[in-house]
């Protein structure tokens, strides 16, 4: 299915399946949002489960019909994975391939040979944020932190000092860069366009990385002393491997689908005729389907062949590179559904309606309901989805710039203070080897400055753009 036809699909919204009053549809959406917080934190229900039925609970409540309901949901969940999950799976196949081949450990090993000590923290952002592109963040995690740990102890710097950069830059990818799963999901329920997203995203993430990572970091430090602990320094990818790709060639890899799909952004703007043939093939190749497919396959050469590797071995690699997303593919996919029961609900128009006689930007109102929502469930994915959901009324008029930074204060939002009821919290507390009041005084600190930081700089390109 092209984009087109996914936004229009998502366009098509049904009139609304419950006629309730305002304050019905209040306690519907919280009630629907209570039990997936509560589904999910406290009886640890899976979160497609939990949003499954807490689509119910919300419909229920508002008085809309089972069957109505149902629907609602189901199309949700199939445009929202029409939209996203082959991209998802493209994203999946190249961070495999650039685990597996090496590249990842050739990207750490040159950048680190060519930094002095004083500057490693700006290094580990610099690397995360390259590896970070085309990686999901717990990936990201498991291929970066052994690194973090190696490096700190190689060099004697704090180990809170290389790893909250590293940490920043995967974060702030993950939040704010299309094509992770929670942007992609924000801007087709936002119908924003990809590529100003991808630009303004990137304008944003960089000073954000820089004030979130080495920055703090070297704050956190002197909050934090902890040493690397020796079990969860495991081998690395390449250290079985007779060759690996080069630097350059890696490096070219993961940006060619940001560099397509920035293309595509500039032809918009730069040329006036959509006619030309010029403009059609930058129209295609920019596509974010088109762009990703294309790494894909180069990365299949680039780094998989360069590895040594043979066709069945990155068959098999493209195999393996897909069992781990299935959850992820769900979530997002009832994600989606959920989103599409609070809009046909009519919950989405009543936001818009109370958010008319309030004055408040709409860009920090959305913020304000990703960050409840991320608070409340623990998972920056499910709070980035049932955001831009409720969020997407207010894009109404909105230019495409503004749009695109709405977009990104979902993102933003949906970063907000990690906590104990979030499975990337207990991640890097075991990584790292820290205590609880460790973890909060470093890595949800981190992400409460990231949150804040990029809703500055949003707030900011919006009165200038």
């Amino acid at each position: 299915m092209s984009a087109l036809s996914v936004e229009l699909l998502a366009a098509a919204t049904p009139p609304p399946i419950a006629d309730a009053g305002n304050t019905r549809l209040a306690l519907a959406a919280l009630a629907g949002i209570a039990v997936i917080v509560l589904l999910i934190t406290r009886w640890k229900v899976h979160a497609f489960l939990a949003l499954t039925i807490g689509s119910g609970v919300l419909g229920t409540v508002a008085g809309a019909p089972l069957a109505k309901t149902i629907t609602s949901y189901s199309t949700g969940l199939g445009t929202t994975v029409a939209g996203v999950g082959t991209l998802i799976a493209l994203g999946a196949i190249l961070g495999k391939l650039l685990a597996d081949s090496g590249g990842a450990d050739q990207i750490v090993d040159t950048i680190l040979a060519k930094t002095s000590e004083k500057r490693l923290p700006w290094a580990m952002a610099l690397i995360a944020g390259l590896v970070g592109l085309p990686l999901f963040f717990e990936i990201g995690i498991v291929i970066l932190i052994p690194v973090v740990l190696l490096v700190a102890r190689r060099s004697g710097q704090s180990l809170i000092r290389l790893g909250i950069p590293a940490l920043a830059g995967l974060s702030v990818m993950h939040g704010l860069v299309p094509p992770h799963p929670g942007p992609l999901a924000a801007i087709g329920a936002i119908h924003a366009d990809m590529g100003i997203t991808l630009a303004l995203g990137v304008l944003v993430a960089l000073p954000t990385l820089a004030i979130a990572g080495p920055l703090f970091g070297r704050v956190a430090a002197g909050w934090v002393d902890v040493q690397p602990p020796e079990r969860m320094t495991p081998a690395r990818a390449s250290d079985d491997l007779e060759h690996r790709p080069s630097f350059a060639a890696t490096v070219s890899t993961m940006l060619l689908p940001v560099v397509l799909m920035l293309a595509k952004a500039l032809a918009d703007v730069i040329i006036d005729d959509q006619s030309s043939l010029t403009y059609r093939i930058f129209d295609v190749i920019g596509t974010p389907l088109i762009a990703l497919l294309a790494a894909v396959m180069v990365a299949m050469f680039t780094l998989g062949r360069a590895a040594g590797f043979t066709k069945d071995r990155i068959s098999s690699t493209v195999d393996a590179s897909l069992g781990p997303i299935a959850g992820i593919l769900l979530i997002v996919g009832a994600g989606g559904g959920f989103k599409q029961t609070l809009i046909d609900c009519g919950v989405g128009q009543m936001i818009l309606d109370w958010s008319k006689d309030w004055h408040i930007s709409a860009l920090l109102l959305a913020w304000l309901i990703a960050v409840l929502i991320r608070v409340a469930t623990g998972s920056a994915t499910v709070a980035i989805i049932s955001a831009a959901g409720l969020a997407a009324p207010l894009a109404e008029g909105m230019s495409s710039t503004h749009t695109a930074l709405l977009v990104l204060s979902v993102g933003a939002g949906s970063l907000f203070f990690s906590h104990v009821n979030d499975a990337g919290f207990w991640l890097v507390k075991e990584y790292f080897g820290m205590d609880v009041p460790q973890t909060l005084k470093t890595w949800s600190v981190m992400e409460t400055v990231i949150s804040v930081v990029a809703l500055g700089f949003v707030m900011l390109l919006s009165l200038v753009l």
